[in-house]
């Protein structure tokens, strides 16, 4: 997922007796536990909510399984999340027990209170978009700024049909209106979409139109399918406040408009912050994530099944003067393959 470096197991599957393995995996505390984080990545404190156990006593679990090469576990700020090692289901008695497990988190609701637990990570973010109406005052641009982006425009490959993934107050699309013919904004928060209406409406950006959804939401997907598909698609300074955003980036690519003849795939990109340890802007942004890694950024995006993966650095001088300027920026940019078949209706 997100944050900073993974921390691998102690050991490998290999190197563990088959007796401690079956040891290990006879308490159903660490069955139930493996079942949850091969569902999703979950910190120890989430952990023990789930399971009704002490954090203490999930921390000592925990321990034991990635000593055993079970898990992955890996410190987030003040979070150690745990996951499960990579290709260890494949082993036939921790299959075994992942069904155990799954079954036992089935029977006592675990396992959907761990999909509510998820879901409810951006709780405090909605609330805070929601109540943010107006954002700080920031310095306009260059009023003849549309003029310079539209003078560019004709010499971008594909300039059809964009999306502004986030739009918040609208910024972006003083940039995205005058390079293409149409550009789709999209927010969940209802006050950020009328500031950015107004924003849109004082500088006459006639050709936006604004979907009130999520970024994996099926409304903004047919909006894009309608429209022909993104040949861009913009999320910038969003995934830092998603509760997962590896879907988010498989949703967003999801978005991208299939390779024609002469024209390539829609391209991805997503700026955000290098991993950080600033809790008081975290706090104050309701901020979920402290930052992703290139290498977290560029699993992303492999992972959507994208393909000239890059992740490039934003020079400070470039961040403005917000309560984020003081942060590293960095934009990943990918592109849908040739071979990626079309979104499926839902």
């Amino acid at each position: 997922m997100h944050g900073e470096p993974e921390t691998t197991a102690s050991s490998t599957l290999a190197e563990v007796p088959r007796w401690e393995l079956y040891r290990l995996l006879a308490d159903p505390v660490r069955v139930r536990l493996l079942a949850l984080v091969a569902d999703e990545e979950l910190a120890v404190g989430e952990l023990a909510e789930l399971l009704g156990e002490g954090q203490p006593k999930v921390s000592r679990h925990g321990t034991s399984l990635r000593e055993a090469g079970l898990v992955t576990a890996r410190k987030h700020g003040t979070w150690v999340l745990y996951r499960i090692a990579s290709h260890v289901a494949n082993d036939p008695v921790v299959a075994d027990a992942l069904r155990a497990g799954r079954e036992l988190c089935e029977e006592d609701g675990t396992r959907a209170r761990a999909v509510a637990l998820v879901r409810a990570r951006d709780a405090r973010a909605r609330e805070f978009f929601a109540r943010v109406s107006r954002p700080p005052a920031e310095p306009e641009p260059p009023r003849e700024l549309g003029a310079y982006l539209a003078a560019l425009a004709p010499l971008l490959r594909s300039s059809r049909v964009a999306v502004d993934a986030g739009t918040g107050d609208g910024a972006l699309l003083e940039v995205l209106s005058p390079l293409f013919e149409h550009v789709i904004a999209v927010d969940r928060s209802e006050a950020r979409l009328r500031a950015a209406r107004a924003r849109a409406e004082r500088h006459a950006l006639s050709n936006v139109v604004f979907v009130d959804d999520e970024l994996d939401g099926d409304k903004l997907a047919r909006a894009v399918r309608d429209a022909g598909g993104a040949d861009l698609v913009f999320a910038s300074r969003v995934l830092h406040h998603a509760p997962q955003p590896e879907r988010v980036v498989k949703a967003l690519a999801a978005l991208l408009a299939a390779p024609g003849w002469g024209k390539p795939g829609g391209a991805l990109v997503v700026l955000d912050y290098v991993p950080h340890d600033d809790l008081a802007l975290k706090d104050a942004q309701a901020d979920l994530w402290l930052g992703f890694s290139a290498d977290e950024l560029t699993g992303f995006a492999k992972g959507a099944s994208l393909e000239r993966v890059r992740v490039l650095p934003i020079p400070q001088a470039f961040r403005g003067d917000g309560p984020d300027r003081d942060l590293d920026w960095h934009a990943l940019v990918a592109h849908r393959p040739v071979n990626q078949p079309e979104r499926e209706e839902q």
